[in-house]
């Protein structure tokens, strides 16, 4: 998990929320069912987005509506990415409105679409392992290029990704 937070702490402008108690100025106060986990934004000012969703996320407990994964057991985390529709297709098979194969979503190691969020684009590995870790590293890189791209666009510097 280290690892993973590590390499998106090392994006051009990513920010890495890891909720805790308290609240800061930069930072507001999270529930307390987030402590522990990650959240990562695309925030060149080094500020949470007051807008927008988290482009991933890294969950290391069940949460109440969602609960197939398993994480409650010691050791067990998941990583949660979004990526674009030709990603998910290639990586599950299927559409992510569509969602119909059976799926195993405690199975460690394996990507598989998001047993919540799959219809919104969203896949997740629970426990990356030796299968999945570099697929993972390199969903989560797009999916920030992919925040990136959308900021600049808002800002109408063109959809063009900013080079590192």
């Amino acid at each position: 998990m280290e690892q993973i937070i590590a390499a998106v702490r090392g994006f051009d402008g990513a920010l890495v929320v890891a909720p805790g108690p308290g609240g800061t100025s930069q930072e507001p106060a999270f529930p307390e069912l987030t402590w522990g986990d990650s959240f990562f934004y695309y925030a060149p000012d080094g500020r949470l987005p007051r807008t927008g969703q988290p482009y991933g996320t890294i969950v290391t407990k069940d949460y109440p509506d969602d609960t197939a994964s398993d994480l409650d057991p010691p050791g067990r985390w998941r990583v949660n990415v979004h990526v674009d529709r030709d990603t998910f297709r290639r990586l599950t098979g299927e559409e992510p409105r569509a969602l119909a194969l059976p799926r195993d979503h405690a199975a460690a190691d394996q990507v598989v679409p998001h047993p919540v969020y799959g219809a919104l684009g969203w896949i997740c590995v629970v426990t990356p392992g030796p299968l999945t870790t570099v697929t993972v590293l390199g969903l989560l890189r797009g999916a920030h290029e992919a925040a990136r791209a959308r900021h600049a666009r808002r800002r109408g510097m063109g959809g063009e990704p900013l080079a590192d």
